[in-house]
């Protein structure tokens, strides 16, 4: 935060906004957030930013009123048209090309807004798949910090002057017209999930094969900025595409990203994330704070996860897959498709009965470690010691477990050959 920016009454406000309201507006860039919040309480004839304070602590339903100023959801349909047509004709298809005939295509909308550009990307892939294979194959996450915003977003409810950038075989295919409103077919709405998410605070989706966050990170202070980065960087899938709106011309981690088309703003992931990089997701504040047990979880997945040498992966409390590393997919034969699955469904599931040992967690929480597991599989038998680690939310309900494999076979057939041979060893000597 530059420091001519700061104003002791406006942090008291951003502070009770934080603490009362579960809104943290500190990651906002402060110059563009005074003039909003000058503007609202232009709009109350409040002279000072104390007085408006006390004003929210006095009328709880100026709080909506307020982040309907502070966090414009201006978007539209196909805005920038031709950045999209981009995205149609050459980056679509590449994911498309990269993927087998049947694996998920998974899809995150970061700052949806009010939805615009989420059914923009559904109209994009159902036209590139055909309507029956987008159906089967693709999800979109759609998120966003305004929960208005996105009931507005799930309601799939147009203006006729809201979608007149829509080509008009696009509109009557894709859209139904209710009255004086237009709503996105229900049918392909059932593969879109939306979710209140803070791209500064919240742990991204992962395995993403087509990242939209457009105009987003401008609001943001440049700190802010290069952790969201590294986040986005840990969401992507190993081809995946990140596509930034038109405002945004900068990406400051330049090995993160690969450019594919500066012109329109999108990028490939690049090489892995540094120590440095990992830092970046590390929260920095002045106060000190509770922090869940989740939230710490979450931090430890972030700066390690991907680039542990060892194979890990999370079960939820109900034994479904829910993310997996690199080195995890490999060992076990895991795609994106898995994602989800019961993990008793799955070739891991063969290891250890996960089940159980969830019910065992969800019992003590303590750690479970296994030693020497045997896993019989197609190149051989292989010994694991199985470290499993439970994850509990705030109010200590497990949700879930980690686990990390570490591959000891070698050690467990020398300690075979040592205990073979000190056994050939006694049958001689009694004879």
């Amino acid at each position: 935060m530059n420091t001519s920016d700061y104003n002791p009454d406006f942090e008291a406000l951003l502070d009770y906004l934080n603490q009362n309201c579960g809104c943290d507006l500190t990651v906002y860039k402060r110059a563009t957030l005074m003039r909003r919040f000058q503007h609202r309480m232009q709009q109350l004839q409040i002279d000072n930013y104390t007085n408006y304070l006390q004003y929210l602590r006095g009328h709880a339903e100026e709080y909506t009123s307020l982040l309907n100023t502070v966090l414009i959801n201006f978007s539209g349909f196909f805005r920038d048209r031709d950045s999209w047509d981009y995205l149609a004709n050459n980056i679509i298809p590449k994911i498309i090309k990269s993927k087998q005939p049947h694996e998920k295509i998974r899809v995150w909308s970061a700052g949806c807004a009010c939805g615009e550009e989420v059914y923009t990307l559904a109209m994009l892939l159902a036209e590139n798949l055909g309507v029956e294979q987008y159906l089967q194959r693709v999800q979109i996450f759609a998120t966003d910090v305004d929960k208005d915003a996105l009931m507005q977003a799930r309601q799939a409810s147009f203006s006729e002057n809201e979608v007149k950038e829509i080509p008009t075989e696009a509109l009557s295919k894709y859209f139904e017209k209710v009255e004086q409103r237009y709503i996105f077919r229900s049918k392909l709405r059932s593969t879109i999930i939306f979710g209140c998410h803070n791209l500064a605070a919240d742990a991204p989706m992962s395995k993403i094969d087509l990242l939209v966050c457009r105009n987003v990170l401008i609001y943001l202070h440049c700190q802010t900025q290069a952790s969201v980065l590294v986040r986005f960087h840990f969401a992507l899938a190993e081809k995946g595409f990140l596509f930034l709106g038109s405002a945004e011309n900068f990406i400051n981690n330049k090995h993160l990203f690969i450019p594919v088309s500066l012109k329109h703003h999108i990028f490939a992931k690049g090489q892995n994330l540094t120590l440095e990089d990992h830092l970046l997701i590390q929260p920095k504040t002045s106060q000190k704070k509770a922090v869940g047990p989740l939230n710490t979880q979450i931090r430890f997945w972030q700066a390690a996860f991907e680039s542990s040498p060892f194979p890990q992966l999370v079960v939820d409390h109900r034994g479904r897959l829910f993310m997996a590393n690199e080195k995890a997919y490999t060992l076990f034969g895991l795609n994106n498709n898995n994602l989800g699955a019961p993990v008793q469904d799955l070739e891991i599931g063969r290891i250890v009965n996960s089940f159980m040992l969830m019910r065992q967690l969800n019992g003590d929480r303590r750690p479970i470690n296994l030693k020497n597991v045997e896993w019989k599989s197609d190149r051989g038998t292989i010994y694991l010691d199985i470290y499993i680690t439970p994850i509990s939310d705030v109010s200590g309900s497990l949700i879930g477990a980690n686990f990390t494999y570490v591959d000891v076979t070698r050690y467990t057939q020398h300690e075979n050959e040592v205990s073979t041979q000190a056994q050939i060893c006694q049958e001689l000597l009694r004879k």
